[in-house]
């Protein structure tokens, strides 16, 4: 929801960082592998319920995953690398709620619901990103990606919020977690509408 209106605010200290790291020789596929490498740490410290480091460690993996497209702009931008984003985003996505199910038994029920709604949502946003690519759909509202970004109530803007709020008050996991939850499936069903009102012909 807030992902486009965002890029434009942080879009240019990004390109800015990029070029800087192009320079001094990293890849953007490196830049990728670091920040997914922040991210399982954040469920390491999550799992330890570490939630101080684990703020710090969320900041981190984002600033990388921004900064890689910000890298291959710099350089050259690859289908790999594109895909490569993608699979590093989810698998830090669905690594958050599994850890706060291993720091808390109490959790593993909830956490479980939350990696089912990631996964709904994630299968939804590849399928319609499929299907725009069959069609020929383009769109910039996310900034310069690899393939159609198609928007909804809980992307990724939303997803790191929510992170961040769960480890400032892990008490309130399970609340938070199912009303994120029913956020995806909000998610869901606004993609397959606009799915079916741009693809139905």
């Amino acid at each position: 929801m807030f992902d486009a209106k965002l890029r434009p605010y942080i879009d240019p200290p990004l390109n800015a960082a990029g070029r800087i790291l192009s320079r001094m020789g990293f890849s953007a596929n490196g830049v990728t592998l670091l920040g997914l490498g922040f991210g399982l740490l954040t469920a390491y410290f999550v799992s330890n319920q570490s939630y101080g480091w684990a703020l710090a460690f969320i900041a981190l993996s984002r600033i990388f995953d921004g900064l890689d497209g910000a890298v291959a702009r710099a350089t050259q931008k690859t289908a790999f690398g594109g895909y490569l984003d993608i699979v590093c985003d989810f698998i830090f996505y669905v690594s958050i709620p599994l850890a706060f199910g291993l720091a808390d038994p109490a959790n593993l029920l909830a956490a479980l619901v939350l990696v089912a709604a990631f996964t709904i949502t994630g299968i939804s946003f590849l399928a319609f990103a499929v299907t725009a690519a069959e069609q020929g759909a383009q769109t910039r509202a996310h900034g310069e990606k690899s393939f159609f970004y198609s928007t909804g109530i809980a992307e990724g803007a939303e997803t790191i919020g929510f992170f961040l709020i769960i480890c400032l008050f892990p008490a309130h996991f399970i609340t938070l977690a199912y009303i994120f939850a029913v956020l995806c499936g909000i998610t869901v069903l606004q993609r397959s509408l606009l799915a079916w009102k741009s693809f139905k012909t």
